[in-house]
């Protein structure tokens, strides 16, 4: 069974970590803060689930999800996640994150930064346009006709599908957006971005989460633009 680790174990994080356990998976959870302030959800995930420094962690695991904020993203332990497939939830929030010129003047985006950092993983963005609540809602069962998808972007076609097969696993279907370069269709800011599952409601976090299937969010990716 594919151990999945994190670095980050916040919101997203730790939305994730209890649908991977719920799936069967293990997980191994890591925060900036140590692995003793994690022991509420650890207890909470059970027998599955276990604490560690974010390098132990990404040893640990097979499949990584990172989710720190943007601005500490080059403090993920590179080697310990070499060759591995990495899950990238973040996105950029100048007033949390400080700026990022090259990110203002769309010359990249931020899960390409994530990538330079990470030379020799395979990064898969996901997860970062739905809000925590719910992400932890929405999971349905393979064909059930209100199952939702999210959309990946990658450079690597193994590691997307290696993605494309968790999310499966987790309670949803996945919709390619193509490369990491094309990961900010569904950014902030753009129609794939948090009202997507919330029934395009203002206030999206107001939302106890709506179903939204792959052609709806090929519809939002199909609508970005810079």
């Amino acid at each position: 069974m594919t151990t999945v680790a994190f670095i980050g174990s916040g919101h997203i994080g730790g939305t994730v970590a209890r649908l991977a356990v719920a799936a069967g998976y293990d997980v191994v959870l890591s925060n900036s803060r140590g692995p003793e302030t994690l022991r509420e959800l650890v207890d909470e995930l059970g027998p599955k689930a276990r604490a560690a420094t974010a390098a132990e962690a990404g040893e640990a695991g097979d499949l990584v999800v990172v989710s720190v904020p943007l601005g500490a993203y080059r403090q993920v332990p590179v080697e310990p996640l070499a060759g591995k497939t990495v899950l990238d939830t973040n996105n950029y929030y100048p007033d949390r994150d400080g700026v990022f010129p090259e990110l203002d003047a769309a010359t990249t985006t931020s899960s390409e930064l994530l990538q330079a950092h990470l030379p020799t993983s395979k990064v898969v963005k996901v997860f970062n346009n739905i809000y925590f609540v719910h992400l932890r809602a929405l999971p349905r069962p393979s064909g059930a006709a209100d199952r939702s998808a999210l959309a990946v972007a990658g450079d690597d076609a193994d590691a997307k599908a290696e993605a494309v097969t968790f999310l499966d696993r987790i309670g949803y279907d996945a919709v390619d957006a193509g490369k990491l370069a094309d990961g900010w269709r569904y950014q902030p800011g753009t129609p794939a971005y948090g009202g997507l599952y919330a029934g395009d409601t203002e206030n999206f976090w107001e939302s106890p989460g709506v179903p939204s299937d792959a052609a709806s969010v090929q519809e939002k990716l199909d609508a970005a633009r810079r």
